[in-house]
């Protein structure tokens, strides 16, 4: 006997070893996305357990929502009394608003994540292993008028098939309706059409293998109808227009009513898809499953036009809310999948990571419309059932649960100089913040700085306008648009007093630091204008500007003329709503530029220990760059909204500054 890990129960040796199983079939299931996509699926196991009073305890672990499948370990499954569930199972009805309060008071663990919504299902089924996913083959097929007779003919009585049904108590009667009927010892699962397949078996293993031989069937019907992939035969589009993109994205920012991260997307695939009338008029029925609806929306917009959308939006929940009792609150009405001849698929989201997730998604979508389409037309679930799928309270709980709001979330920022010291620090303050990251860096290291969805690592040379206006188009597929320019790129020329400083060394600081923000703030500045729910931009100068020292006659001159750069684009850009401000820092030691052996030469030039140098300043403290990127993300967020033009020195204090 073992004790399972943060529970006061022990598992038999079977018992533990069937769970052990369990982690591995259902990694086996989410690693295939043609299965299941995004936490899209479920999986269980019935087991004895013994408790600390020695009582046997029939246990049902389920997968926790939130968890992914291809990642779940044993702590990712719930563990309830079966007992418990079975007493609330039909011809008991529990509400909505009850069913995550009993699924919690019967856990056997106080601090165990919610069980998934689905759990009474995986009780009401008797085998012990229960496997649950949204196969694209299965649904391309059910969402077809004949797609019912179809796997009848192809299953036989192996398969209890079900009309479509709400996730949790309305799929739970109905399967209990059913398997009262038709379950016997001969039947290996359930196809509800339009959302998925639950297979059963004595073991893990068995219901894996019942549920990818019945996935492979359903693939082996399409691959008749339809031999080849002809999504897979088109060229790519070209890249659509980056401005265009950070401008539509504005659009659809307002109309969610907060920003979006949008992401572009034009290889073959979606342009045979949208250069495909048919394939797009099929696109407007619905999602593949209900189950998506959270993340696509209920359809894609078609075309650029986001005032019909969202008209189109209001009219879908004016037919359906009229419906429900009670007041219910209207989503925004901004769609997360547009398709267009110029602009290729464009996917939104709160984040990046949300974005790449509905661009999954409707992916699998595409495929299965176009197979569903070969197979006698594309017929998902009815619009109302969606409609209730996407306003069900515990469907919008699942969405609340990945919505960590931070002050800069959708928002997207660029900055230069970014894969060490300053530059690098304000693009972690950014992402900490919420913010998506275009982090541009000479050092090709930049692309592995930081690891997040988030991020997006340039290697591009400020001074090469060819490589900037690249590098803007490419940020701009990434996360749609440019909101906050944090220009942190700059060098320091070795130090030379004026008539020993060589003209080369003046002309490279110049080129860098002066000549090359100046072209970028031309190219960037569209984008800007586009920004949401405005454009900023933070300048890292100098100290240097208002109290240059000896020997840098180059470093403080550049900082100096772009200082007086970025206040003429503050004047010149306020009228477009732009926000330009100016931080100016000192004594940043914990960079590349100042190795312990710098430090040791400048604190006993001053006769200091090394701490003490660094404290070097009336406020007697360390300036980190930590400090300085935590102070671009102030200078970049609401607090400063009404401020432009001002210039904000880190230093902790300097005499000479003041």
């Amino acid at each position: 006997m073992g004790t399972l890990s943060g529970l006061p129960l022990t598992l038999s040796p079977a018992a533990s070893a069937a769970l052990a199983d369990l982690v591995r079939v259902s990694r086996l299931l989410g690693g295939d996305p043609g299965l299941v996509l995004h936490g899209g699926g479920n999986t269980s196991l019935k087991a004895a357990t013994t408790d600390l009073t020695g009582s046997t305890v029939e246990t049902l672990f389920v997968k926790a929502s939130g968890h992914d499948l291809a990642t779940i370990d044993e702590a990712g499954f719930a563990p309830l009394r079966l007992a418990r569930l079975r007493e609330i199972l039909p011809p008991v009805v529990v509400p909505d608003d009850l069913l995550i309060n009993e699924l919690r008071c019967a856990l056997l663990r106080a601090d165990a994540p919610d069980p998934s919504v689905e759990s009474l299902l995986h009780a009401l089924l008797p085998q012990p292993a229960v496997l649950h996913s949204h196969a694209d083959s299965l649904l391309a097929v059910t969402n077809t008028p004949r797609g019912r007779e179809q796997l009848a003919e192809l299953f036989g009585d192996r398969v209890i098939l079900l009309e479509y049904a709400m996730p949790g108590p309305d799929l739970v009667a109905a399967c209990h309706a059913a398997w009262n009927t038709a379950g016997g010892t001969q039947t290996e699962g359930i196809v509800v059409l339009g959302h998925g397949l639950f297979t059963v078996g004595e073991t893990p293993d068995e219901a894996y293998r019942r549920h990818i031989d019945l996935v492979a069937e359903a693939a082996g019907l399409l691959q008749a109808a339809a031999p080849r992939d002809p999504l897979a035969t088109a060229a790519s589009m070209p890249p659509a227009d980056p401005l265009a993109v950070a401008r539509l994205r504005q659009r659809l920012s307002r109309a969610a009513g907060h920003p979006l991260v949008v992401t572009s997307h034009h290889d073959g695939e979606v342009a045979s898809f949208i250069g495909n009338d048919n394939l797009l008029t099929a696109s407007q029925r619905g999602p593949l499953t209900p189950d998506h609806v959270i993340w696509t929306k209920r359809s894609p917009m078609i075309g650029t036009d986001v005032d019909a959308f969202v008209r189109a939006e209001d009219a879908y929940f004016a037919r359906h809310a009229a419906r429900r009792t009670g007041t219910l609150a209207r989503l925004d009405g901004a769609p997360r999948v547009v398709l267009d001849h110029s602009l290729g698929m464009l996917t939104a989201g709160r984040t990046a990571r949300e974005s790449l997730r509905a661009a999954d998604i409707y992916r699998h979508t595409l495929r299965a419309i176009d197979q569903a389409e070969t197979l006698g037309g594309y017929q998902p679930v009815e619009e109302e059932h969606v409609f209730d799928l996407e306003y069900w309270s515990l469907q919008q709980a699942k969405l609340s649960r990945t919505d960590s709001y931070r002050p800069l979330s959708g928002q997207v920022a660029v900055v230069t100089g970014a894969a060490s010291g300053i530059g690098r620090a304000c693009a972690v303050s950014l992402l900490e913040s919420g913010a998506s990251v275009v982090g541009w860096d000479v050092s090709p290291s930049v692309r592995d700085t930081l690891s997040s969805p988030e991020w997006l690592g340039l290697a591009v040379d400020v001074t090469d306008s060819a490589a900037v206006a690249a590098a803007i188009q490419r940020g701009v597929e990434a996360f749609g648009g440019v909101d906050i320019l944090v220009v942190a790129a700059g060098i320091f020329p070795t130090s030379a007093n004026l008539g020993e400083m060589s003209m080369q060394a003046w002309r490279r600081a110049m080129a860098v630091n002066v000549d090359a923000v100046a072209d970028l703030y031309g190219q960037i500045h569209p984008f800007l204008a586009a920004g949401t729910p405005y454009g900023r931009v933070v300048l890292i100068a100098s100290k240097n500007v208002a109290a240059p020292g000896p020997g840098a006659a180059a470093y403080s001159s550049s900082k100096a003329a772009v200082t007086q750069l970025t206040r003429v684009a503050a004047l010149e850009w306020a009228p477009h709503g732009i926000r330009v401000n100016m931080i100016h820092p000192d004594a940043v030691f914990d960079t590349g530029l100042w190795t312990p052996e710098l430090l040791e030469a400048r604190a006993e030039h001053y006769g200091m220990t090394v701490e003490q140098y660094k404290r070097r300043n009336l406020l007697s403290t360390e300036v980190t760059s930590k400090a300085v990127g935590d102070l671009t993300v102030s200078v970049a967020g609401p607090a400063f909204a009404a401020t432009t033009g001002a210039q904000i020195p880190i230093d902790g204090g300097n005499e000479r500054v003041i």
